[in-house]
């Protein structure tokens, strides 16, 4: 049987092509100066650039690389999931193919690994080329996350972290469809420690996650971490109930005095808004909900691969 690697580096792309020679360079530096036997699983999330050739010709050129190519797009964080399912080592390492996340970095995750620990994530103690917005709405992001979820996610944190086998190996067995992979990996407990670091500006083209696909993500972090939408759904139902009880005496008593400032349908009106504006709220987040449990029960498989390696029988 051949030995495992002792590193696997996972790295998703989606139309990267002007990143990609850079990334693998330095990716290969770092990692053959450990020592230690490490492959790469690079994984092609229906590019369109011209970045599954180069994926394909990096694999021709070095053994070590293991292209992963969908059929289409399936988006990042199923990327990294087959990532995960294709990968070997002892330990694992999730980075972008952007550079925004050094990959000289991985040697402090590892030092920490070595140490015993379990899960090593990346905290982004400063963003370089990202504009106030973006630095506002991702820090407000992981605290709220951090607030209304039932783990403790920590906070600037994406996924860039390494990750033990027998961590990906309980990763590997949770088949939802709506993931968020850094809170599975705090879900699942482990021995964890974070490694701060400076995140990069991009070393070329666009970001990936404009602000539609960050509050998708969000969406799924808090729907696949917590019950506070449904919660708050109940809330506001009494809330509403409540100011009816207290409204409805008070027009009583002002309709006897003879008082004009509920005669009128636009106080009915204004109230039938209000509670049908509730009501729709409340249905919208049981959609959500119902939405992601139908997408459960299809059982459909999470991505489609056009080429890959043989995926791995057995993990160490």
């Amino acid at each position: 049987m051949t030995s495992h690697p002792e590193f696997s580096i996972i790295i998703p792309v989606y139309n990267e092509k002007d990143c990609l020679q850079e990334m693998y360079r330095r990716v290969s530096e770092v990692m053959s100066s450990t020592g230690k036997t490490w492959e790469m699983v690079i994984i092609d999330d229906g590019s369109r650039d011209g970045s599954t050739e180069q994926i394909r010709d990096l694999g021709k050129l070095d053994k070590r690389v293991k292209p992963v190519i969908f059929a289409r797009n399936f988006g990042h964080q199923i990327a990294v999931t087959a990532g995960l399912d294709y990968s070997q080592g002892n330990a694992v390492v999730i980075i972008d193919a952007d550079l925004q996340d050094p990959p000289e970095v991985i040697l402090d995750l590892i030092a920490r690994w070595r140490e015993g620990y379990e899960v090593v994530y990346a905290i982004r103690a400063e963003r370089e080329g990202e504009s106030w917005f973006k630095t506002f709405t991702a820090s407000f992001f992981y605290r709220l996350i951090q607030k209304i979820t039932d783990v403790n996610i920590p906070l600037d944190t994406g996924d860039f972290r390494l990750m033990d086998r027998k961590v990906v190996n309980v990763l590997n067995s949770m088949h939802e469809r709506h993931r968020f992979l850094r809170g599975m990996s705090a879900w699942v407990g482990f021995k964890s420690i974070g490694v701060k670091y400076k995140r990069a500006a991009r070393f070329a083209g666009e970001t990936k996650y404009p602000l539609k696909k960050m509050l998708l993500l969000a969406l799924n972090a808090i729907t696949g971490f917590s019950y506070f939408p449904l919660q708050l759904a109940t809330y506001v139902g009494f809330t509403a109930a409540g100011i009816s009880i207290i409204i409805i005496p008070i027009v009583i008593i002002m309709r006897i005095v003879g008082s004009q400032a509920f005669f009128g349908q636009a106080s009915t009106l204004l109230a039938v808004l209000f509670l049908g504006g509730v009501q729709l709220i409340c249905l919208g987040i049981l959609g959500e909900y119902i939405g992601r449990i139908y997408d459960e029960v299809k059982g459909r498989p999470l991505y489609i691969v056009s080429e890959a390696p043989e995926k791995p029988s057995d993990q160490a």
